[in-house]
């Protein structure tokens, strides 16, 4: 079972930038796809960003393309999400999740392990 904590959520005003960090405790993090997923109120849980195990590629909703970044350092056993200029439809909770590999499914669903979440407002 892998545990993930999420840190680096919090109060920004459009425009600005957060980090989101993810760090597992499973010393096979390398093995696992990771990704990041948001809930805002009322609506339902959504993807936004997934990273392959090497990290050599990464997918992206089409809401966030060009403004957040998903990363990894399998030596550290964290992933992270670069978030740029914000906007307040960003606002959510923002969790990562692992799953294994799978040749034969999107990397928008399909995880296995969820974090607790970290809370992002953005609000002027």
């Amino acid at each position: 079972q892998v545990q993930l904590a999420e840190s680096g959520g919090g109060s920004v005003q459009p425009g600005d930038s957060l980090r989101l960090s993810c760090v597992a405790s499973d010393r096979t993090f390398s093995r696992y796809v990771m990704g990041w997923h948001r809930q805002a109120p009322g609506k339902e849980r959504e993807f936004v960003a997934a990273i392959t195990t090497s990290g050599d590629y990464q997918h992206y909703a089409g809401s966030v393309k060009g403004r957040f970044t998903i990363s990894r350092d399998n030596a550290k056993n964290t992933v992270y999400l670069q978030m740029n200029n914000l906007k307040p439809e960003d606002t959510a909770v923002y969790y990562c999740a692992a799953r294994v590999p799978r040749a034969t499914e999107s990397l928008t669903r399909g995880y296995d392990y969820w974090g607790q979440g970290t809370q992002v407002t953005v609000s002027s």
